[in-house]
């Protein structure tokens, strides 16, 4: 990698404060910058770093007024989280992709295998199989029979993919995740478990990424369904026959039990549980930690079992109070004996 600034800022429609001819080597956080690095500044916890970064150039916000020198170019956009999050795309897409199907791997007659796809060593590829154009599949990878993966889809190393499961065009499966695996279906007879076959699939849209060791199961019939843009971060768990909406995102260690539906452009936090059979609207926000046990209208929701966020800072208030409150009440209690 190596681009002038005048390069950089075009990239992202930027005025530059500086020299337009530095150059631009590599890539590092503000309070960590390096001679030829490029950095930005969004929070303004970390404003002290750009007076003695040591990065050649700082992608900031156009408001942004130093109070002293600044011993960096200043490259000056709307929004600097963002051009930096679209830099770093660019850099992505232009980095060497690997190509080729190694002679390790073991691949089905039956398959059908795309152009400039890559399939790394030791990686099983089913009958029926069917792998689009362009498609990456690292070291380890298992595909069951009959699965679908759409173009330009990534599998990182690890990933396994049951039978007869569908995933999208542009989309990111990170170390580990498992899609298809049974949902957990089973019915008591005599006093043990009788297991419910798991007939269904998992259908994966385009552009959604899965983080590493989630697991999306497979539905008793029809389809558990992640639909598109879809973001899950890492251990994350999706029960059987689950329906996810376009855009929603998961916080890492975040729960759907069964048949749940959950509408688009949603967020999850991070460990929040979400009961089987209900319905979550469009645009919903779970905070961590919450506990969904009935269906939510749109809005902003905390606490176990989740409540409207405003309704649970109250109750957070009044817990933090609860042993003064009862020592008065024991006090009381007291003075009228």
């Amino acid at each position: 990698m190596k681009y002038s600034v005048a390069q950089i800022a075009g990239l992202i429609s930027a005025e530059i404060i500086g020299d337009p001819n530095a150059e631009i080597t590599t890539i590092c956080k503000i309070e960590e910058g390096v001679p030829g690095g490029l950095t930005f500044l969004s929070n303004p916890k970390y404003t002290q770093y750009i007076y003695t970064t040591k990065a050649t150039a700082a992608i900031v916000n156009k408001d942004f007024v130093p109070e002293q020198e600044v011993p960096c170019t200043l490259i000056k956009v709307a929004n600097s989280y963002l051009a930096f999050a679209q830099l770093l795309n660019f850099y992505q897409e232009n980095k060497p992709r690997k190509t080729g199907i190694s002679d390790k791997a073991c691949i089905a007659p039956t398959a059908k295998i795309g152009q400039n796809v890559y399939i790394g060593e030791f990686v099983s590829i089913g009958d029926g199989v069917e792998i689009g154009d362009g498609a990456s599949i690292y070291p380890q990878t298992v595909i069951g029979d009959r699965v679908r993966i759409g173009a330009r889809t990534t599998l990182y190393a690890g990933v396994k993919v049951y039978e007869e499961c569908h995933i999208g065009t542009d989309c990111i499966l990170h170390a580990g995740a498992v899609i298809g695996a049974d949902g957990f279906g089973f019915a008591q007879q005599n006093g043990e478990y009788l297991k419910i076959p798991q007939i269904g699939n998992v259908e994966i849209g385009n552009h959604v990424e899965i983080g590493a060791n989630t697991c999306i199961d497979r539905a008793t019939m029809g389809s558990t369904r992640i639909h598109d843009h879809v973001k899950i971060d890492n251990l994350v768990q999706i029960a059987h026959n689950v329906t996810v909406g376009e855009g929603t995102a998961f916080a890492a260690q975040a729960g759907v039990a069964g048949s749940a539906k959950l509408g688009s452009r949603c967020i999850v936090a991070g460990q929040a549980g979400i009961s089987g059979h209900i319905t979550i609207d469009d645009g919903t926000v779970i905070g961590a930690q919450s506990g969904v046990t009935h269906s939510l209208k749109q809005g902003i929701y905390l606490g176990s079992p989740a409540v409207p966020a405003s309704e649970e800072r109250k109750l957070i208030v009044l817990r933090r109070k609860l042993p003064e409150l009862y020592q008065q009440y024991i006090n009381n209690q007291k003075n009228n004996q």
